[in-house]
């Protein structure tokens, strides 16, 4: 049995809006098991023995039949929810500053938001702190009570990335990495 945690894309913004709870009812006739959900910006813990490419296929078609959007996740296995907190270089906790972690299934898409972060220049420059953790992942820093502001966020926010990828606070993964273990 394989322990996964999924991300969703963009629920409980924009007009989406799927409670925990019936999210979890719908995944109940799917091969998952031990399924457990966590805070409400789309965070899902579940054993399967179903490969994380299947898992991502059925949980996608079960968010567009049950819900009727369409559905975007990002699939990774418990060992690698671990392997990137432990990478990522910046705190879970700072007065001046918060820890992001972007994910995504398409490495072209988080190559260019790596390359224009980085053409940014850092952040005592008026840039961003960035960090590729793997083929699926970059870690960045924004100013506590700015993040929409700052300019990474800006770029993550143009459309064109904003159906490929998907963020959360450090804060939230170490929550998913410890959740996971604990299936």
């Amino acid at each position: 049995m394989n322990s996964y945690a999924v991300f969703l894309r963009g629920i409980n913004v924009g007009g989406i809006n799927i409670k925990m709870t019936e999210l979890k009812d719908a995944l109940g006739d799917l091969p998952f098991e031990n399924v457990k959900t966590l805070l409400a910006s789309g965070n899902v813990v579940l054993a399967s023995e179903l490969t994380s490419a299947a898992v991502k296929e059925r949980f996608e078609k079960c968010l567009r039949d049950s819900f009727g959007y369409d559905a975007w996740v990002v699939v990774l296995d418990g060992a690698r929810v671990a392997d990137l907190v432990k990478a990522c270089p910046y705190p879970p906790d700072d007065k001046s500053t918060h820890s992001y972690i972007t994910l995504s299934s398409d490495t072209g898409v988080l190559d260019e938001l790596f390359d224009a972060g980085s053409a940014l220049g850092s952040a005592s420059n008026g840039g961003v702190d960035l960090e590729r953790l793997g083929p699926e992942a970059l870690a960045w820093l924004a100013p506590a009570g700015g993040t929409l502001d700052s300019p990474f966020s800006k770029i993550t926010a143009k459309a064109r990335y904003k159906a490929a990828t998907t963020t959360r606070n450090l804060r939230t993964m170490i929550k998913v990495r410890d959740a996971v273990a604990a299936l």
